[in-house]
């Protein structure tokens, strides 16, 4: 082996290790694995991964897919995932379990494909008391909230905006409209697993790009 051949091996060892440990990747295709456990305990999608992503693929400009295995985690950081596939224009590939925020990310690839055993999950958000009790004393004050009722009436407001434009996504991504109401009907603590002929026949999953033929 010759001293270049061995640089050029020891750069590509070296740029794999220093990817962040939910992604890997192989060939054209950036695996993104929030189950793998880190630090002994399985990770979700969270903020972090935005900016981890966005570097991998302008390091990368090869990467044509990536490949989903996530229980979800923050709605926001998989809607910001989910613009950086529509960005970067890739596809997606399920391979394990895809669900909640998971599922917005998946949405976004121009082809979406599902490897035999996989599932593809929906469940309505959720928003945790504790949570809610720490945005509110957070933010009470910026948004002139005078009592917890004034809190409630922007909650109100506010959850039928984020339903209205997760239903528009979704429709936007050639999802069946009905199919996209269905997908609220199961509660946060459950998941609805749809089969692949349902998934292929509402338009979740794709072989081909939209407008190309096989």
């Amino acid at each position: 082996m010759t001293v270049l051949s061995c640089l050029a091996l020891a750069s590509a060892v070296a740029a794999k290790e220093v990817l962040p440990q939910k992604f890997s990747l192989q060939g054209k295709t950036l695996i993104y694995d929030t189950e793998t456990e880190v630090e002994g305990e399985p990770s979700e999608i969270t903020d972090d991964d935005v900016l981890a992503l966005r570097d991998i693929l302008n390091k990368s400009p090869e990467i044509s897919e990536l490949q989903l295995n996530s229980i979800g985690g923050s709605v926001y950081a998989g809607e910001e995932i989910a613009g950086l596939v529509l960005e970067y224009g890739l596809d997606t590939l399920v391979d394990g379990t895809c669900i909640s925020a998971c599922v917005d990310v998946f949405l976004a690839g121009g082809r979406r494909r599902m490897t035999i055993g996989s599932s593809i999950g929906f469940h309505q958000r959720n928003w945790p008391a504790d949570a809610v009790h720490k945005y509110y004393r957070s933010e009470r004050k910026r948004h002139r909230w005078a009592t917890p009722y004034d809190f409630g009436s922007w909650i109100y407001e506010d959850t039928q905006r984020e339903v209205y434009d997760h239903l528009s996504y979704m429709v936007a991504r050639g999802v069946d409209p009905g199919f996209a109401i269905e997908t609220l009907r199961t509660d946060p603590d459950g998941e609805w697993y749809p089969s692949r002929l349902r998934l292929i026949a509402a338009g979740v999953l794709r072989e081909v790009r939209e407008g190309q033929t096989r």
